[in-house]
């Protein structure tokens, strides 16, 4: 543990302290949704569909229903008379809302949609039960490129929402100044038309999720892998026109989310309607096709984007025109606006942007619903931007380098107020440049490209810049227009009498290692010892209402909370340990879980003893202290905070195989005071993991008429241990101005800025063809395709 000062008493902020939860999860003692079988358990299977688009006809069921085995079987029909649809709201001018059945019920929208399920005594028998089901569908015309359906009008048999009216479910545009007339004042103007393909979320773990009704008590609890327990037991509340005292989610161990998991699946409906309406328990975890086919998909973007800058190099306008394909579906609670809107609000990067115009078209296709991914719309746009920039270096003859310091938003600058309203609060953007320049030795890697090339392969080096929202508070919503709050967070923490502390959130981990960080603010705020804290997550029966894991927020707002009550309840036990001591409050110090006098260190109380005159009654408390040591606080940062980064990657591309290797990859980051770097290392490696699978490997693959082709894991890649290279970090540390304990986020950063600097280190290896890497992921056939296309020798 780090010092502040000499004999200063050790702080755990700052230090990098080992995981606390990775103990069970290393010796196979975690506890997932699937490790949960209660006695009368039953399970569920869904009947998929197997086209994109279609009507719904007649579905019989009695074969199925009569299987031995077989508890229930329902139809969109059945469940609609005791669960409603799901329709994700926006206050948004140009969003057209939509209903998403748990079961469908006039026609189905994408190949996957689930028409049926079965209930049985088990999982095989469910199975079998579902070939028995017999379902007349009238095939439409599927609706897979959203660029030919983007505009509306369309006959109405590729129409997929009759109540929306189009395939377009949203628009929005921003803009500042006067784009058109920085366009024609330009010097120089580089445009291109970016693609960012389709993105699925392979995580360790598949969804799933075990309900539960109690007959007696009339309480709902359901077990589900996800990453908002507070959100999905307000909606279940709504849907099953339930009390929502009556309705608990718990979140166990939850083995990856990256977003895909912050949503409301039909599945949980459904699973929670079938143990009400039997009054058993009712368990379904999917398969890995069946995630790959149902759980939302990201990042399917094309963007046309075009950037103006004056002769030296200055940025003067920027304006872009981005159509998003979001699938078949808006999805609760963040709507199908979550990933469009973000695609124009944070095009302009970390640069001055005077003269901005940008509009966004989201459109409705046969696909999986489009949700929210580790980045969310940053990683297209940091790719796009990032491009630009590169593509504007080339033309003007700078060193890419020079052109962004010369561009950035400056220090005086914040805080800082982009074209699309949203406010920077600060950031280190030419520090975090100037050290990677610094670590990288930028002239000798240069020296290095240039042997290289001399030796006739094709080396380059990229760079990427980004700045990210972190850490939301209610000025910002999550999504544009929702009608749902997930501005605030709270921390509950309880003394008991033994000197232990339980510190509850409504936050539901997945990896992130909330328990450490989280009791690491608790124990320093409080004083006690990390061993004496308990962080209790993800269930809404223990914790305060507060809506979870998501959007780099945990260490911000969680953080901010924890801070709050952890001085609250320091000063209740100060007060009462001066009443112990006969000494004044003001004279005490807590720290290492003992209270003692400032200056006379051999007289003091433990923690302990204190938590015990907590709950002893009036006569061991003062006067003005009522009984008991536990508090709830909770904290909106309002506005948040910013993060930022530079990445910077050495790659090669194979001269025969076209296949991409990276020999460097560094990031500097700045994501405010640390809380443990070791947790924060850990979060930039797997986001720049995360980063190089989109930049090489993952894509969403569906035919025309729909059909996914990359259903399985032998289709869609997914980089190894083998594909990563080893990531240099290194931190700035800016206490952020607006957030309590200066924290900012950083889950996302990672996957935000691998894939645009990816790319330029590739269009850099391939510059002698006059190759501008427009298409992501990279795969060796794009690449020979590009590089055949601009050079006739080859």
């Amino acid at each position: 543990m780090e010092n502040t000062a000499e004999g200063a008493t050790p702080k755990l902020v700052g230090a990098r302290v080992l995981r606390r939860e990775d103990q069970r999860f290393l010796t196979g003692q975690g506890v997932y949704v699937d490790d949960y079988r209660p006695s009368g358990l039953l399970h569920a299977a869904f009947l998929r569909s197997p086209y994109a688009h279609a009507r719904l006809g007649r579905i019989e069921t009695a074969n199925a229903q009569a299987m031995p085995g077989v508890v229930a079987v329902m139809t969109g029909a059945d469940l609609a008379r005791v669960a409603k649809p799901v329709r994700a709201k926006s206050r948004m001018s140009q969003y057209r809302e939509t209903g998403f059945p748990p079961l469908a019920l006039d026609k189905v929208r994408y190949v996957g949609e689930a028409v049926a399920v079965v209930v049985a005594e088990s999982r095989y028998v469910a199975e079998d039960a579902l070939e028995e089901i017999v379902v007349d569908y009238e095939p439409l015309a599927a609706v897979a490129d959203a660029m030919a359906a983007r505009a509306s009008g369309e006959p109405e048999t590729v129409l997929l929402h009759d109540e929306a009216e189009s395939n377009v479910l949203l628009a929005r545009e921003f803009s500042q100044g006067d784009a058109e007339a920085a366009m024609a004042q330009a010097d120089v103007r580089v445009r291109d038309r970016f693609r960012f393909h389709r993105h699925a979320v392979v995580c360790m773990e598949n969804r799933g999720c075990v309900a539960e009704f109690h007959l007696g008590s009339g309480e709902l609890t359901l077990r589900s892998a996800t990453q908002c327990p507070g959100l999905l037991r307000d909606a279940l509340a709504d849907l099953l026109d339930m009390p929502e005292h009556l309705v608990r989610v718990i979140a166990p161990d939850v083995g990856g989310g990256f977003g895909a998991k912050s949503s409301l699946y039909p599945e949980e409906i459904t699973v929670c309607a079938l143990a009400r309406m039997l009054s058993r328990p009712v368990k379904w975890i999917s398969d890995r096709r069946e995630d790959l086919l149902t759980s939302t998909q990201a990042w399917d973007e094309v963007v046309e984007a075009e950037l103006a800058l004056r002769a030296d190099g200055t940025i003067i306008g920027l304006r872009a025109e981005v159509t998003s394909d979001i699938g078949a579906y808006s999805i609760y609670p963040w709507t199908a606006s979550v990933e469009p809107i973000q695609a124009i609000s944070f095009l302009s990067g970390p640069y001055r942007v005077p003269h901005y115009a940008a509009r966004v078209r989201g459109v409705a296709t046969c696909k999986a619903p489009m949700g929210p991914y580790r980045g969310v719309g940053r990683p297209v746009t940091t790719f796009v931007m990032e491009g630009l920039m590169d593509r504007a270096a080339r033309q003007l003859g700078m060193d890419p380098v020079a052109l962004r310091l010369h561009n950035y938003i400056r220090e005086e600058d914040f805080p800082y107020r982009t074209p699309s309203g949203i406010v920077w609060d600060q950031a280190s953007l030419t520090p975090c440049m100037d050290q990677a320049v610094e670590a990288l030795d930028y002239a000798g890697l240069q020296a290095w490209r240039s042997q290289v090339r001399a030796e006739g392969r094709w080396a380059g080096i990229g760079f990427a810049t980004y700045i990210e929202l972190t850490g939301v508070g209610s000025a910002i919503p999550a999504s544009p227009g929702a009608s749902i709050s997930t501005g605030t967070e709270a921390a509950f923490l309880r003394a008991d009498p033994s000197g232990t502390v339980t510190a509850a959130f409504s936050l539901a981990p997945q990896g992130q290692g909330n328990e450490t960080t989280l009791a690491q603010v608790v124990a320093d705020e409080l004083g006690v010892r990390l061993q004496d804290v308990r962080v209790v997550c993800g269930d809404t029966a223990i914790a305060p209402h507060g809506s979870g894991t998501y959007a780099s927020r945990s260490a911000v707002l969680a953080g901010g909370a924890a801070i709050l009550a952890g001085r609250d309840l320091r000063a209740k036990a100060l007060q009462i340990a001066a009443h112990l001591l006969e000494a004044n409050p003001d004279d005490l110090d807590l720290q290492q879980g003992r209270v003692s006098v400032q200056g006379s260190p051999d007289r003091g109380v433990s923690f302990r003893e204190v938590a015990q005159a907590a709950y002893g009654g009036r006569r061991r408390l003062p006067p003005d202290v009522e009984p008991g040591l536990e508090v709830t606080r909770f904290y909106d940062p309002y506005y948040g905070t910013a993060s930022s980064a530079t990445h910077v990657v050495a790659a090669e591309v194979d001269r025969e195989t076209y296949e991409v290797t990276l020999h460097r990859y560094v990031v500097v980051e700045d994501c405010g005071r640390l809380i443990n770097p070791l947790i924060v290392d850990g979060q930039v490696r797997g986001g720049v993991a995360q980063g190089i699978g989109a930049a090489l490997y993952e894509e969403v693959i569906y035919d025309p008429g729909g059909q996914l082709l990359s259903g399985t894991l032998m289709d869609y890649l997914v980089p190894s241990a083998a594909e990563v290279i080893k990531t240099e970090i290194h931190h700035l540390e800016t206490p952020s101005p607006t957030t309590l304990g200066g924290f900012r986020g950083m889950g996302e950063g990672g996957t935000i800025g691998a894939p645009a600097a990816i790319a330029n280190a590739v269009s850099d290896a391939l510059s002698q063809f006059g190759v501008e890497i427009n298409e992501i992921p990279m795969t060796p056939e794009r690449l020979m395709q590009l590089v055949r296309a601009e050079s006739s020798c080859l």
